[in-house]
């Protein structure tokens, strides 16, 4: 582990500051690609999910390379690297990373961007995502961005910003709410849209399941406060989110596709914290969210062993309703319908149409969408954790800001209790 520059202060200041000095020095990038232009990909976050999307990025366009990756760990850096190069064995010139293009540290992404890619996927824990997002746009390139987009109000004011930016400088952006993707959603919400169960009236939502045990919050010998956070990731709210964030916001999303991406004028909510033991995080959600036309959207999750699980969406409407459930979707009521249509991996499509886009001189632009869609979630665990109502212009404002400040390996970082409803003041 890397314990000299990338030891030093990292705050959300410092991370803006050092990446809008990486952009001055940082070359152009194509604003949109020419079928015979080799774009080389970086990555930074080199978990499973990252190395799928870098996977599913190289897939989608037989003209890009892997050029540079980052991450806080060398063991998952090299995990990451051999996984993609066994991937595409039979082309291997398709992974071009060198080791001195295999950069670790908290200041991995700024190396990364600095190396000479022309897109970034960000695929880093949501806490930092706000800040590899900016630094990424500053120095002109194009980004998928896994969700959530961030975890706290702040971070998520923050990304607004980069949105604005990307804009300004024809960057596309591409949001990893993957479900958006789903061939058979997608006819579902355009038959909603134009009206096919009338007018829709409420949304029941479910995503409840198992508990999620990809880390086990055991803390090694040696490991900094840092260092065992960082590894076990899911399990911190300045990380991750709580699981509303990290799992359950592709429903969040989904109900604001229903409603147009019009945010919600409020909600209400509660929980509970009954067989997580490590870490701050919850695992169990009710959130009640409501818009302006009256339209009352019902959330529920839950990660937890031997309890009945369940993973839908009930669009209700005046003339019929719509179930989502497991990629499939249907409508009954007066003109009812069935998808039978072709399923694609929807975190393929999702790639297949960005780098189609460039290609096409076509800029994407998700961020205003993937911005409201991570705040309904946090306003939803803001709800929860205080006990109290909140509104999204509450949200929206808020001071939180949960990142924490001057990072560095060797600091002394705390984990907060979890919340108490009633007790935990809502900011």
């Amino acid at each position: 582990m890397q314990t000299t520059a990338d030891s030093a202060a990292t705050t959300r200041r410092h991370f803006l500051a050092t990446s809008a000095a990486i952009s001055l020095a940082a070359p152009a990038v194509l604003r949109a690609a020419g079928r015979g232009d080799k774009l080389k990909l970086g990555l930074i976050g080199c978990g499973g999910r990252g190395t799928g999307a870098a996977a599913q990025a190289l897939t989608a366009d037989s003209n890009t390379e892997m050029w540079a990756m980052g991450d806080a760990f060398p063991d998952k850096l090299n995990a990451s690297r051999e996984t993609l190069r066994k991937e595409f064995q039979k082309d291997p010139q398709r992974i071009k990373v060198a080791d001195d293009r295999l950069f670790t540290g908290l200041d991995a992404y700024q190396k990364v961007i600095a190396s000479g890619v022309d897109v970034i996927l960000l695929a880093a824990p949501g806490g930092f995502r706000p800040l590899h997002l900016r630094a990424a746009v500053d120095a002109g390139k194009h980004v998928f961005a896994e969700k959530p987009m961030g975890v706290c109000p702040a971070g998520v004011r923050s990304v607004r910003e980069s949105v604005e930016i990307a804009r300004k400088k024809s960057l596309a952006l591409r949001a990893g709410f993957s479900m958006r993707f789903e061939t058979g959603y997608r006819e579902a919400m355009q038959r909603i849209h134009d009206g096919q169960i009338g007018e829709v009236v409420a949304i029941y939502s479910t995503r409840m399941s198992n508990r999620l045990a990809r880390f086990d919050g055991t803390r090694k010998p040696g490991q900094t406060d840092l260092e065992w956070q960082l590894r076990n990731w899911h399990l911190f709210g300045w990380l991750s989110g709580d699981w509303i964030m990290e799992v359950t916001v592709h429903s969040v999303d989904k109900l604001a596709w229903v409603m147009k991406d019009v945010p919600p004028v409020k909600c209400q909510a509660s929980g509970a914290r009954w067989q997580q033991t490590v870490g701050n995080v919850w695992d169990q959600f009710d959130v009640t969210y409501h818009w302006e036309n009256g339209v009352i959207a019902v959330l529920k999750t839950r990660y937890q062993n031997s309890c009945y699980n369940e993973h839908d969406d009930v669009i209700i409407g005046t003339k019929g309703r719509c179930l989502l459930r497991g990629y499939n979707a249907q409508i009954t009521g007066e003109k009812p319908w069935r998808f039978t249509g072709p399923k694609p991996a929807s975190h393929q499509v999702e790639h297949d149409e960005l780098f189609a886009d460039l290609r096409a001189g076509r800029i994407p632009n998700d961020g205003d969408r993937m911005a409201n869609s991570t705040l309904m979630g946090i306003m939803g665990r803001m709800s929860a954790y205080t006990g109290k109502e909140v509104t999204w212009q509450h949200a929206l404002n808020s001071k939180l800001d949960t990142f924490p400040k001057n990072l560095a390996w060797d600091m002394k970082l705390e984990v907060p209790p979890p919340a108490e409803p009633g007790r935990t003041l809502l900011i």
